[in-house]
């Protein structure tokens, strides 16, 4: 990989920070920077510098061509290195963010329809010009959307002991009206202990027959091998949780069960109170939990009932991991992960506002979920498997039963 030391010079600088304009300076700034990531791969290429003698050099330098690149601060004017004997290859333009490519098109589509509001067609001149159509639209969906739907129906290989699952909700305009749609998400930890997103579906509601159909849809691209999912306490999920995953471990995520826990304490015992309920939590046993559940229900039994009665009724669902090696238990407490995947999604969608079509959230959504999805299976481990394979080998089996139970018991 080429190494990169980006130099910026004066009047760069005084054009970013003094200049009247923040996105000309912004612009200035990443045309500067990727003209150097081009010339570093040109490099990389030729074997050989500028001007440098070297055995090693392949082919030499023929100029340059520009290349317009779309972005959220406008068009960047690119110089892309030309060779005498061959042709510079780069994976700059075909990597370039797809969701950034999405976000343009469901604007675009948005004009074009007839939904914009003056921001929006506003924006998207500024994005794409002027001179855009619905052929153009086609043209653009047509080489990202195989991409994104794809990837979405990509054989699921291996197994995938941990899984995680949440929805979000955004709005999108069906037959004339502005209706809330749900998007179904999951992401696994393979065997390998590398997380994966595993697909998005966009359903009328977050009902058990959605959820089963989902849970179904990736079951039939081989998802397999799952021993606990982890999830808010949404009672369409769960109870889709109980048919599709039976003897399973269903973990119910802590950060929300914390924030349920704080809406319902008075203000004068909130802070007191969850700090009680995060030391079961983070207990270090499941008996050293029960004796603590205890000792809460003793001290707010009668000062916060409808507390008491709520914790009392979700401890075993919120202590779980408790079950599982001290390990992972951390990473599989919430759907924090998840959460930071929504907000992605959202920072995106405050752009749009309201969706076009269903098909415009798959190809924006999709395209923010492949992104991190390439970052997750080319970063590090999230978790070693090894330790929780042997452990598991040591654990007696139980039967299945149509409650989703700890399928091993600590």
């Amino acid at each position: 990989m080429a190494q990169l030391q980006i130099t910026l010079d004066e009047q760069l600088l005084h054009q970013l920070f003094l200049g009247d304009s923040k996105e000309s300076g912004m612009n200035a700034l990443l045309e500067a920077i990727l003209d150097q990531v081009l010339q570093a791969q040109a490099s990389e290429q030729l074997k050989a510098e500028k001007y440098e003698r070297s055995e090693a050099r392949t082919d030499y330098r023929n100029g340059s061509y520009p290349h317009q690149l779309t972005t959220r601060v406008g068009k960047l004017s690119l110089n892309v290195p030309r060779l005498r004997n061959g042709h510079f290859s780069t994976d700059l333009f075909k990597r370039y963010q797809r969701s950034e490519q999405a976000l343009v098109l469901s604007l675009m589509e948005m004009v074009i329809n007839g939904v914009s509001t003056r921001r929006v067609s506003h924006i998207t001149e500024e994005l794409c010009g002027t001179d855009f159509s619905k052929s153009t639209v086609s043209d653009l969906c047509g080489h990202l959307d195989p991409l994104v739907h794809g990837w979405n129906d990509r054989p699921l290989e291996g197994s995938y002991p941990f899984l995680f699952v949440d929805a979000i909700y955004t709005k999108v305009r069906e037959n004339g009206r502005v209706r809330s749609r749900g998007v179904l998400i999951s992401y696994g930890v393979n065997e390998k202990g590398y997380r994966m997103i595993l697909g998005l579906k966009v359903d009328d509601s977050e009902s058990t027959e959605a959820w089963k159909n989902y849970f179904d849809w990736l079951k039939s691209r081989g998802l397999k091998g799952v021993d606990v999912i982890v999830s808010d306490d949404h009672g369409g999920l769960v109870g889709a949780v109980q048919k599709a995953f039976q003897g399973a471990t269903w973990q119910r995520c802590q950060a929300h069960f914390l924030r349920n826990v704080n809406d319902r304490f008075p203000d004068d015992l909130q802070r007191e109170g969850a700090e009680q309920v995060k030391a079961i939590l983070h207990a270090p046993d499941i008996e050293t939990a029960r004796t603590l559940l205890q000792s809460f229900l003793d001290t707010y039994q009668e000062k916060a009932s409808k507390v008491t009665e709520m914790v009392e009724e979700a401890f075993d669902d919120v202590t779980a991991v408790l079950s599982l090696p001290e390990p992972y238990r951390r990473r599989l407490r919430t759907t924090n992960g998840m959460e930071r995947l929504n907000e992605e999604f959202r920072r995106r969608e405050q752009v749009i506002r309201i969706f076009p079509n269903r098909e415009s959230i798959i190809r924006l959504m999709g395209s923010v979920l492949m992104e991190q999805d390439e970052k997750w299976s080319n970063g590090r481990r999230y978790l070693r498997m090894d330790d929780y394979f042997d452990w598991k080998a040591k654990q007696p089996k139980v039967a299945n039963s149509s409650k989703v139970t700890a399928i091993y018991p600590g």
